[in-house]
C-alpha cells in the first residue's frame, strides 16, 4: 500500500516565525558545511559564500534616494545564493531529497525537513551541483524545488573538465513577510550567520571559511569571529541519570548586540536559544571592566539532545518537569538540565561576577538607607544571592522587589507563629524556648520594618507639605484641596479609607485616633448624628472615651468630643465677618449644627449629654492680616512664637487653635525628628 505524502499540507504545518526568516538561509549554510565534512576536506580547505541577492526595480529606488535628505533604506532582498565546494549532490543525496524526513543525515542531527523551512520563507530553491558519480566520474545535477509541482528538474550539461564538487542554493523569492522582519545590511546579516554557527567555530576543528558578499561588500565570517571573541572557549561536563552532557564556555566581546545566552545544541547544530539574563545572580548587562567587556555563552551538546529535537530544529521533545507522570527514571527533564547548566554557567563565570553583585548590593543598600529605612530590618534576613540586583533596576521595581521579600517574611512569620504555641512531640525545653526566641526575633525584625515604613511615610507627607505651602514660579501657591488630600483625601470617611490615609498626626497625635472622621462630607450624610445639613466641614471627628471623667461630684464630663478642622489655601487674605467668610465662625458654626442633632457612636451607641459634648476647633492657614484681625476680634490669645492663636469659647464650650502653616510643618517636624534620626533620615 502506497501513501501519498502532500506536500503543500507539510509545507503549512511546518512551524517558522517571522522574525526567523533567515533560518532557510542558516540551513543552507549548515548544509554546506556537512558537505564539506562529506567530502573529507580538510576543514581549512572549506570554502562557502554566501551571495546576498537584492531586489533590482528596489535597488533603483535605493540609489535614487541617495540624493535625499536622510539615511536611505537598503534595498530589499530578493534572494540568497550559497556556494560551496563539498561532495555535491550525489544520487544518494538526490534520493534522501526526494524523500520527507529523510533520515540520511540523522547521525548528524538532520531530520529530512530543512529544505521544507526553503519553500516557508521563498517561492523556491534552485540547485546546481557537481558530484562525482558511482562510476568515478563527474556529473552535473540541476533542478527546482517549488509550490506546488516539489522537484522538477532541468537540463544537467557535464561539468566543465577542470571543475570541482560542490553544490550552488539559489533561495528566491523571499516572501514579504519574512523580509520585512529580519535583518537587512551585510553586517547584520553576517553577524546573526556568525551567532547563528558559532558553535561550529568554537567546537574542535573549527568551521569552514565562510564570505558573505553583498555587490563589492564583502565579509569574512573568520574576521567576525575574531572581533567577537573575548578568550578561549572552556569546556566542561557533568551527568545527569546517566546522561553525558558537555559545556562549552565562551566569552564574545560586547559588540553582538545580544543578552547573554544558552545555545542548546543537537548533533553539530545550534537549535534554540535561552536568554541567561536574571537567572544568574549578578548577571546582568555586561560584564568585565568599562573598557573591555563581553557576553556570556553557553552551548549545551549531549547525545541524549540528538536523540529528542524536533523535527524542524526548533526545540526538544523533553517533559518540562520531574514531576509528570511520564517522567521515568532514565529521562532528564528540562528543568533539571537547565538548573544544572546555569549552576555550572554561575561557577565559571563567578570571579567576573563579583563587580555586578557588589554594584548590586550597593544599590540595595543606598535604595534602603536614603528611601525605604523600614526594609533595612528585613534586608539583614534576605540571603545576598537575592540581592544581587540589576545595578540599572529603577526604585519602583527595587521596591516591589523588597516588598515581596517582607511579604515572604510575614507569612512565615504567621505560619510559624501558630507552630510556635506548643511544643513538638519529643522536642525538649531548651529546644523549644530556642524556636521560640528564634521566632520572636523574627518577629521583632518584622514589626520594626513595618514602624519604621509608617516613620518613613510621615517623612513624605511632611515634604510635600513643606513643597505645598511655597509659591510656585508663577506667583500662585497651592488650592486648599492640595492640602486638604494630604491630610486626608476628601469625600472619604473612616469607614472607606485605609487608616494609614489619616494624617491627622499633622496636627496633634492624639486626634488620629478617632470613632469616626468624615472629609468634606455632608452632616447628613454622617452616621454619628441625625442633622439634616448640607453643610461640609473640611474635617470632622468624633472621639469617644472608654469611661466618663469624673470632675467634682455628680460633675462628670461626656463620653465625647468634637474635632473640626477648617483648611484654608496658603496666604488668602480675604477674611471678613460672617460664617461664609470667617474660617473661626465656620467651625464654632459646625459645632452648633452637630450639637443640635441627636448625636451617637460610629456603631450607633446614643451619647449622653451630646448638646454638651465639647468641641476642639482648628483652623490651618497663613496669618494674613485679615486672618490675624479675626483671631483678635474673637478674643484668641497669640502664642509664643507669634505663628498661631489659641483660645476658649465657654459659651460653645470649645477649644480653638488657629494653626499658621509654618507652625504646622515645624511642629510636626520637631515631633517626628528623634524617629527620623533614627532611621536615618534627612531632616531640614
Amino acid at each position: 500500500m502506497s501513501i501519498t505524502t502532500n506536500l503543500s499540507g507539510r509545507i503549512r504545518n511546518t512551524k517558522l516565525a517571522y522574525n526567523r526568516g533567515l533560518m532557510p538561509l542558516f540551513e543552507a549554510v549548515q548544509n554546506s558545511i556537512h558537505a564539506i565534512e562529506d567530502a573529507d576536506l580538510p576543514v581549512a580547505s572549506g570554502r562557502i559564500t554566501v551571495l546576498i541577492v537584492r531586489d533590482p526595480q528596489s535597488a533603483l529606488a535605493y540609489e535614487n534616494a541617495s540624493n535625499r535628505p536622510g539615511p536611505p533604506s537598503v534595498p530589499d532582498i530578493s534572494g540568497f545564493k550559497i556556494r560551496d565546494n563539498g561532495i555535491g549532490f550525489s544520487d544518494h543525496h538526490m534520493t534522501s531529497f526526494e524523500t520527507l524526513d529523510s533520515d540520511l543525515k540523522a547521525a548528524i542531527g538532520g531530520r529530512g525537513v530543512g529544505r521544507l523551512l526553503w519553500l516557508k520563507a521563498f517561492d523556491r530553491a534552485s540547485l546546481d551541483s557537481v558530484y562525482v558519480d558511482e562510476s568515478g566520474a563527474k556529473a552535473r545535477r540541476r533542478f527546482t524545488f517549488s509550490l506546488p509541482n516539489g522537484v522538477t528538474t532541468g537540463v544537467s550539461p557535464p561539468p566543465d573538465r577542470d571543475s570541482h564538487t560542490g553544490t550552488e542554493v539559489l533561495l528566491e523569492g523571499f516572501r514579504p513577510r519574512y523580509r520585512d522582519a529580519s535583518r537587512k545590511t551585510t553586517d547584520a546579516i553576517a553577524s546573526s550567520l556568525f551567532e547563528h554557527c558559532l558553535w561550529y567555530f568554537v567546537r574542535q576543528g573549527g568551521a569552514p571559511n565562510i564570505l558573505i558578499a553583498d555587490g563589492e561588500d564583502t565579509v569574512n565570517l573568520d574576521a567576525v569571529y575574531e572581533e567577537h571573541m573575548y578568550s578561549s572557549a572552556s569546556a566542561d561536563t557533568f551527568a545527569i541519570n546517566g546522561h553525558d552532557f558537555e559545556l562549552t564556555h565562551i566569552k564574545l566581546r560586547s559588540t553582538i548586540s545580544r543578552s547573554h545566552y544558552i545555545g542548546w545544541c543537537a548533533s553539530n547544530r545550534l537549535v534554540d536559544e535561552e536568554n541567561l539574563a536574571g537567572k544568574i545572580p549578578g548577571l546582568y548587562g555586561r560584564l568585565g571592566d568599562e573598557d573591555d567587556q563581553f557576553l556570556y555563552a553557553c552551548y549545551v551538546t549531549s547525545a541524549y539532545l540528538d536523540d529528542r529535537v524536533l523535527p524542524e530544529r526548533t526545540g526538544f521533545m523533553m517533559q518540562e518537569t520531574e514531576s509528570s507522570d511520564f517522567f521515568s527514571d532514565n529521562d532528564v527533564a528540562k528543568d533539571q538540565l537547565t538548573n544544572e547548566v546555569i549552576g555550572r554557567a554561575a561557577e565559571y563565570l563567578a570571579p567576573d561576577l563579583q563587580t555586578s553583585r557588589d554594584a548590586g548590593l550597593s544599590r540595595v543598600q543606598d535604595f534602603v538607607t536614603r528611601q525605604k529605612p523600614h526594609y533595612r530590618p528585613i534586608v539583614a534576613r534576605i540571603p545576598d544571592e537575592a540581592l544581587y540586583v540589576d545595578p540599572t533596576i529603577s526604585d519602583k521595581d527595587l521596591d516591589v522587589l523588597l516588598h515581596k521579600h517582607k511579604s515572604e517574611s510575614e507569612t512565615q512569620l504567621l505560619s510559624r507563629g501558630h507552630e510556635v504555641m506548643a511544643p513538638r512531640e519529643d522536642e525538649n525545653v531548651d529546644d523549644y524556648e530556642a524556636r521560640v526566641a528564634d521566632y520572636l526575633q523574627l518577629a521583632d525584625d518584622i514589626k520594626r520594618s513595618d514602624l519604621a515604613e509608617y516613620v518613613s511615610h510621615r517623612k513624605v507627607i511632611l515634604d510635600l507639605l513643606r513643597v505645598a505651602i511655597e509659591r510656585s514660579e508663577d506667583g500662585s501657591y497651592a488650592r486648599e484641596d492640595l492640602i486638604h488630600g494630604l491630610i486626608m483625601p476628601m469625600q472619604k470617611d473612616s469607614n472607606s479609607i485605609e487608616f494609614q490615609r489619616n494624617n491627622l498626626w499633622l496636627i496633634s497625635e492624639r486626634l488620629t485616633f478617632h470613632d469616626f472622621l468624615a472629609s468634606d462630607k455632608e452632616l447628613r450624610s454622617m452616621a454619628i448624628t441625625d442633622s439634616e445639613e448640607r453643610k461640609r466641614p473640611d474635617l470632622l471627628a468624633l472621639n469617644v472615651f472608654d469611661e466618663s471623667i469624673l470632675l467634682t461630684e455628680g460633675d462628670q464630663l461626656p463620653l465625647a468630643s468634637i474635632v473640626v478642622v477648617e483648611i484654608k489655601r496658603p496666604m488668602r487674605n480675604d477674611a471678613s465677618a460672617g460664617e461664609e467668610r470667617d474660617p473661626i465662625e465656620q467651625t464654632l458654626g459646625y459645632l452648633r449644627r452637630i450639637r443640635a442633632g441627636e448625636m451617637q457612636t460610629a456603631n450607633g451607641r446614643p451619647i449622653p449629654q451630646s448638646s454638651s459634648v465639647p468641641g476642639y476647633c482648628y483652623v490651618l492657614c497663613d496669618l494674613t492680616p485679615r486672618i490675624t484681625a479675626r483671631c483678635e476680634l474673637a478674643g484668641l490669645q497669640i502664642t509664643s512664637d507669634h505663628m498661631g492663636y489659641f483660645g476658649y469659647n465657654p459659651a460653645l464650650r470649645a477649644y480653638i487653635q488657629v494653626i499658621s502653616f509654618d507652625q504646622l510643618l515645624r511642629s510636626a517636624s520637631e515631633r517626628n525628628r528623634a524617629f527620623f534620626d533614627q532611621l536615618g533620615l534627612p531632616t531640614n
